[in-house]
This record gives C-alpha cells, sequence and structure tokens, in this order.
C-alpha cells in the first residue's frame, strides 16, 4: 500500500502523544571488543586484549528503548536483581526517558545480563583496510525461576494502576520466570476491560494461552513451533501455520515477521496481507523483532489500522537492520525509508 503524506503524517506526528508499557524480560546487553594477538598458555584459546565496551538495554528493555527513540512515553515493568547490571540498566533506561518505577529490585534472582566478547580483525580488501568483529563467547548469568509471591503480588499491583495510565501495554516474554498464565490473564483482562491495546511478543518455550489480546507478533520459527507443525520455507506452510495459531488464539491481528521476506499480517476477519522487506543492506538482524512489535503497537494507539501499523512496523524493521547491534530509529529516519522506498505517495 502507499501512504499519503498527510496520512502518514498523522500517524507519525500521533506518536509523542501515545503511552505504552512494556512488561517483560529485561536484560542487560553488553559487548566487550578487543584485539586477538596470541593464544593463552593456559589453554588453547584466543585471548582477547580489550580495546573498547558498551552496555545497552536488551529483552523488553530494548522494546521500551525503541518505543522512546520513536517518540512515545514509555514505562517498563518487571524484575530485576538487587545487583551492579540492574543499577546499570535502570540508569540506561531513565537517560532515555523511560519511568522505570514498575521495575521491581529482589535479591531472590540476577539481573539477566548478556556478555559478548567480540574479536576485532582487519582485513585489507582492493586496498582497503576493513574491520570486522567475530563473537567469541558469550557469557549468561540469569535465572529462569518462577517470581516469588512477594514480588509478583507487588507487580501485579503495580500493573493495575499502570494500565489505566497506558493506551497500549506490549507483553515481552523471554521465558525467564517472569510471563505465566496468570500474568499474561491479568493484563489482558485489564487491559480489555479498560479498552487498551495488548501485544505479545510470544516465547516458543513458554506456552501460554494469549486470547484477547489484539496482537501476536511470532517470528516464522516462532509460529511454526507455536503451531506444532515442522518448519517449512514455503508460502504454503507459513500460511497454514498461521491460520493453527488463529483458531488456537483469539486475536485481532496475527503478525508474522519473516525476516529476509518481510512480514504476514492476518486479520480476525480479512485475507492475509504480505509487505516485503524494505532493508536495503543487511548488517544485523538484532533486534528487528523488538522494533517490529514496537513500532507496529505504537502505530496501532497512534490510529493506524493494522495494515498501516505492519507497513510501519515493516519499515522501522529495514532502518534497524541496516545498522550494528541492538539498534534504534527515530521517526525522521522511519520517514526517509517511506521517502525511499517509494511508499509515500
Amino acid at each position: 500500500m502507499r501512504f499519503s503524506s498527510a496520512r502518514l503524517g498523522d500517524i507519525l506526528g500521533a506518536f509523542p502523544k501515545s503511552r505504552i508499557l512494556v512488561v517483560g524480560d529485561v536484560m542487560l546487553d553488553e559487548f566487550l571488543w578487543g584485539k586477538v594477538t596470541r593464544i593463552s598458555p593456559e589453554a588453547p584459546v584466543p585471548v582477547v586484549e580489550v580495546q573498547r565496551r558498551a552496555a545497552f538495554p536488551g529483552g523488553a528493555a530494548n522494546v521500551a528503548r525503541s518505543l522512546a527513540s520513536l517518540g512515545a512515553q514509555v514505562a517498563i515493568a518487571g524484575v530485576l536483581g538487587n545487583d551492579e547490571p540492574g543499577r546499570q540498566l535502570i540508569d540506561l533506561l531513565e537517560r532515555e526517558g523511560i519511568a522505570c518505577g514498575g521495575l521491581r529490585a529482589t535479591p531472590q534472582r540476577p539481573t539477566t545480563h548478556k556478555m559478548r566478547v567480540c574479536a576485532i580483525t582487519r582485513q585489507v580488501h582492493d586496498h582497503l583496510e576493513i574491520e570486522d568483529q567475530q563473537q567469541i563467547v558469550r557469557v549468561d548469568d540469569e535465572s529462569r525461576a518462577p517470581l516469588d509471591d512477594e514480588s509478583k503480588q507487588w507487580l501485579f499491583n503495580r500493573l493495575r494502576e499502570d494500565i489505566r495510565r497506558h493506551d497500549a501495554v506490549i507483553i515481552e516474554d523471554y521465558a525467564k520466570g517472569l510471563i505465566d498464565q496468570e500474568l499474561v490473564s491479568l493484563v489482558i483482562g485489564e487491559a480489555n476491560a479498560q479498552g487498551k491495546i495488548v501485544a505479545i511478543d510470544p516465547s516458543p518455550n513458554n506456552p501460554c494461552q494469549w486470547s484477547g489480546a489484539t496482537v501476536l507478533k511470532p517470528n516464522r520459527r516462532e509460529a511454526f513451533l507455536a503451531a506444532g507443525l515442522p518448519y517449512v520455507h514455503d508460502e504454503e506452510s507459513i500460511l497454514n501455520a498461521a491460520a493453527v495459531l488463529q483458531k488456537k488464539h483469539a486475536v485481532l491481528y496475527l503478525l508474522i515477521t519473516l525476516g529476509e521476506a518481510g512480514m504476514l499480517l492476518l486479520e480476525q476477519d480479512g485475507k492475509p496481507y504480505r509487505t516485503p522487506t524494505r532493508a536495503r543492506e543487511v548488517f544485523d538482524v538484532s533486534g528487528a523483532g523488538d522494533t517490529a512489535i514496537a513500532a507496529f503497537t505504537l502505530a496501532l494507539a497512534a490510529g493506524a489500522n493494522g495494515v498501516e501499523a505492519a507497513e510501519i512496523a515493516n519499515h522501522a524493521a529495514g532502518v534497524v537492520v541496516g545498522k550494528l547491534g541492538t539498534a534504534t530509529l527515530t521517526v525522521e529516519e522511519l520517514r526517509e525509508m517511506f521517502a525511499k522506498s517509494g511508499d509515500r505517495a
């Protein structure tokens, strides 16, 4: 579909007025980059001499960050550890203008912390020196235990208050113990009672009943797993998987992200809508799914219909895969992507 400049402007112009609550598994993503010049004498492993490091919000926190970068008013709810990674994560989120009052620090579990060690190599190609990065190892510090009763009661009380104050809720599930059927039912029930949008980014490792939500957004692999079907790459098979999910979960929109093939949207009473990828170059797909659910939900909250929201999400994902790391984008970059793709009349 093609947007008129006026229609696209109306939707994007409503982004700053939209209030979105993100509920889910928050993480701290840390990166260490360095050069490798020798093998350790202690074991046959490379020695990385650290040259730079950086940390970013990950998981549900990256969805919140994506929303904030698009101009939305964002709050986040969940649990983290009473530890240094947790304090660092809150600091990073607050710098982005994200309200963190719904994050509870608990000594019962650590903050989910993923550290990636990357080797920097330089190669000469056509007389140009090119820097490349290779991830050597990832170190995860996390707990998948269910939430303790005290933290769960605190969080549920907080969610009842926060849902009333927001236009939409995103549940971001990474199967780290926070999201269970009780929490899902509470969020969907409270949101539906108050006419709020509920978007779900599910984990196939944590099967829940999502009926009553507005949006369910699996990727291709997750869709086949959730449907209980073998993973196949053809068009008919993904439509079959989508039909199973629609029957299993009564949702208004089923949005399946298809990587290099774009996205597939199925509405409750409509035909399948395919939108091809808008990416010109793909450097890194990290966080593309986070961007997709953030942009789709924000567009719905700003007044878009399902097809319009899918196009906005697809264009947004096309921007971030052209960047390295768990990147975000601005509204101006989104406008430019529409202009380059020719989808703005």
